[in-house]
């Protein structure tokens, strides 16, 4: 059976370290595919901006 598993963080490393802790729990041969994005809203000053780091991992389950 294929699964999907979605991560959203605010913080790249908080991103790094979810993935990181997920992928351990499995083995490296079940995953198919990992799916990554970014995304920005808010101003053009970085002061304000809001980041969006997400990814999905599809793995055989």
């Amino acid at each position: 059976m294929i699964q999907v598993k979605m991560f959203d963080y605010e913080h790249e490393k908080d991103l790094e370290n979810g993935m990181n802790y997920f992928l351990a729990q499995i083995r490296e041969d079940q995953i198919v595919d990992i799916k990554y994005d970014i995304a920005a809203f808010g101003e053009e000053d970085e002061e304000n901006q809001i980041y969006c780091f997400s990814a999905m991992v599809i793995y055989r389950k």
